[in-house]
């Protein structure tokens, strides 16, 4: 059996997390390969950094490509072999013609929601504009999608599978850049990436929009640190890199925005 209350000592997603537990545990017991459903960003940055510290089994994090955020793991025991192939994905493309009557992500995953589909069932949504989009769900709801999901807004939709390989990825926009800050303030950092004024950025940390490390922070005086991933609703996600002090004691920071 694994360290259970220790594993969930601290955590904030403890119910999520339980959840995966029980299934190592399934793992364990049967030497099977054990596949969750799809996992948020901030539960899978928990389990990876609980089960991190275990011997006794292996986790497998796949979203059916690299910069997806949710993800589905595979569970095995540490002495079977566990491939990407093994975490069963499917794709689904959703065509339509949206020239006018545009469709957001919010009304994609609606419409699909309103099938009967549960959240946990669904990946990543990639909106393609006027043409629909591509969503990443597991293979067994593909079947009932393709019959279920006719409509998106007003717009008449086909639903039909697509091999991972046709996915229309949109690589992220990459932006280098040097800071010079007189702390490592969240706010102080977060404004100079994405280039909005501090104060501005303090009001998107109070209401929640800013993530590090995909864990919500609410306080501007909350302190990064290299390495960390900063992620700002409607704006991007900023990576912390090489951090130096100055001869002025002040802090020379290397950032990288995605946008």
């Amino acid at each position: 059996m694994l360290p259970r209350e220790e594993l969930l000592k601290g955590v904030e997603n403890r119910e999520d997390v339980a959840r995966v537990i029980d299934q190592a545990e399934q793992a364990i017991k049967t030497w099977e390969v054990v596949l969750t459903d799809f996992l948020s960003p901030p539960v899978l940055v928990e389990i990876q950094q609980r089960f991190g510290r275990l011997t006794e089994v292996q986790i497998l994090a796949w979203g059916g490509y690299l910069q997806a955020e949710r993800k589905r793991l595979a569970i095995a025991r540490a002495e079977l072999p566990l491939e990407q192939s093994q975490v069963e994905i499917a794709a689904l493309d959703i065509a339509g013609n949206f020239l006018f009557d545009t469709a957001t992500h919010r009304d994609f995953l609606g419409a699909m929601l309103g099938t009967g589909l549960v959240r946990e069932k669904t990946g990543d949504v990639i909106v393609l504009g006027e043409r629909g989009a591509q969503a990443i769900v597991v293979p067994e709801m593909v079947e009932f999608l393709e019959t279920s999901l006719t409509q998106v807004r007003s717009v008449p939709v086909t639903t039909r599978r697509l091999d991972l390989s046709e996915l229309k990825i949109r690589e992220p926009k990459k932006k280098e850049m040097t800071t010079v800050e007189a702390s490592m303030r969240l706010d102080a950092i977060a404004s100079a990436g994405f280039g909005t004024s501090r104060s501005k950025m303090a009001e998107m940390i109070n209401a929640g929009d800013v993530r590090v490390n995909w864990k919500e922070i609410s306080q501007a005086s909350h302190s990064v640190q290299s390495g960390d991933l900063i992620a700002v609703r409607g704006k991007g996600r900023l990576e912390i890199g090489e951090v130096n002090v100055t001869k002025k004691e002040r802090y020379r920071i290397q950032l990288t925005k995605f946008s």
